[in-house]
């Protein structure tokens, strides 16, 4: 007699490889047991996903979660406690933290950190410096480790890679595609003195101008080329930049942000205020609409949330002394299915943009996609459920949602992690319970 199930989820809309499908999901040891229809009484836990669509569970590659250091505005807990209620399974978190994360002991912190109080899975970017260059190809290596981060521009002290000769040195050391921050140092400081006392956030895309992108990208695919390493540019807010990459695709992977898909300026300062404010910046129509047909003709890889918090108190100094950043962990996969809904993208789209294009991105090892033998990770979803986005709907300290109020077709409503649910019908259930992704150019004898 076969061994019983550790789970069964029933009568899902299941999105496999082969589309969506109407069928069962066996899980076992945490993992993908069989897919079918599948005798009743067969699992110690059942779900009937009836009416549901089953997801890969989705995952966000670039999220701020604050600790250590500024917990004043998030922490692992509060914001891996969001990426459940909102769907997500897995998390990679970004090195600009105090300290900043720049060795194996910084990055050991966090994962001991992340150990019990994590809700979902997660990994750690090891930030370049030229403090640590020449250890970056033993440190990408590490356990738990997402690959590199480089910041070209928008950082600060030692995380600030921003002339050519250091870059270069960066993306030689090491083999793992590198996480990049794609704008102009020097451009951003020649430019500040044209906002530096005008209180007035809208004229964030007139500082960090498209030039500031472009020129920062066009150097970067130059150096990658010359040091022969794959990199994967974040953020990207320009058509210009779209038009750019689609003659780099063989070295660059790109990904573009739940917020510049959905706002625009002017009306994002207008209403909003600097709680639109981030980096790069949400610019107007015409370049949203470029960020949309790249998403179409397939030069976007992936989307994340770039999710930043910051309290409302810091959003309140007056621009540009205030911080650029917003939540978005917890609304990225409500906001995007709504897109689904208005038909602006494919639900299979949203799919490799979500859990198989940072599979592919990052050498992901057994997640990304509903087949057996990987990890049972779900993210389940009504797609006809019509629900308000709110700020006290947010598990983030900071507590506010630059949508707020937006009305959205498209819920999750469970979140499976190696077969554990950990969110149902907008509770958390259980303990923390997320582990250290694990990828494939990291595998150890044995492993």
């Amino acid at each position: 007699m076969e061994e019983p199930f550790d789970l069964v989820l029933r009568n899902g809309a299941v999105a496999t490889p082969n589309g969506v499908e109407s069928l069962d999901i066996g899980v076992r040891a945490r993992r993908i047991a069989a897919l079918g229809r599948l005798p009743a009484g067969q699992a110690a836990q059942e779900i009937d996903a009836t009416g549901l669509t089953i997801l890969p569970g989705v995952i966000d590659t670039q999220v701020h979660f604050r600790e250590p250091g500024l917990t004043h505005k998030e922490d692992l807990a509060s914001g891996t406690a969001g990426a459940a209620l909102g769907g997500v399974t897995a998390i990679f978190e970004m090195p600009n933290t105090t300290p900043n994360t720049l060795n194996a002991a910084d990055l050991n912190d966090k994962l001991s950190r992340a150990k019990g109080r994590a809700w979902v899975d997660h990994a750690f970017f090891i930030g370049a410096s030229d403090e640590n260059a020449d250890q970056l190809g033993e440190l990408e290596l590490l356990p738990g480790c997402a690959g590199v981060k480089i910041f070209m521009g928008s950082s600060t002290g030692s995380l600030l890679v921003a002339d050519d000769e250091t870059l270069e040195d960066v993306l030689r050391h090491g083999r793992r595609r590198v996480a990049i921050h794609s704008e102009d140092e020097m451009r951003l400081r020649e430019r500040l003195a044209l906002v530096k006392d005008s209180g007035n956030p809208s004229l964030h895309p007139t500082w960090r101008d498209v030039e500031t992108a472009v020129r920062s990208t066009n150097r970067l695919l130059k150096i990658a080329r010359k040091a022969g390493r794959r990199v994967h540019v974040l953020h990207i807010s320009t058509a210009d930049e779209m038009e750019i990459f689609k003659d780099h695709k063989d070295i660059a992977t790109v990904e573009v942000l739940t917020h510049h898909l959905t706002l625009a300026a002017p009306d994002c300062y207008q209403r909003l205020g600097t709680l639109a404010q981030m980096n790069p910046p949400v610019r107007d129509q015409h370049h949203q609409d470029g960020i949309w047909r790249a998403v179409k003709n397939g030069i976007v890889d992936c989307i994340g949330s770039d999710h930043a918090p910051h309290t409302l108190e810091e959003k309140a100094r007056p621009y540009p002394q205030s911080p650029s950043g917003m939540p978005g962990v917890q609304t990225l996969l409500p906001v995007m299915l709504n897109h689904v809904h208005e038909g602006r993208l494919t639900l299979q789209r949203l799919i490799d943009l979500t859990s198989a294009g940072p599979a592919r991105i990052y050498n992901i090892r057994n997640k990304g996609r509903i087949a057996l033998g990987y990890d049972a990770d779900f993210s389940v979803v009504d797609l006809k459920a019509k629900r308000t986005i709110t700020n006290e709907w947010m598990a983030t300290k900071a507590g506010w949602t630059p949508y707020h109020g937006m009305e959205v077709t498209g819920w999750p409503v469970a979140t499976i992690i190696r077969g554990s649910v950990v969110m149902r019908d907008g509770e958390l259930l259980g303990r923390p319970d997320g582990a250290p992704v694990r990828f494939q150019e990291t595998i150890q004898p044995q492993d």
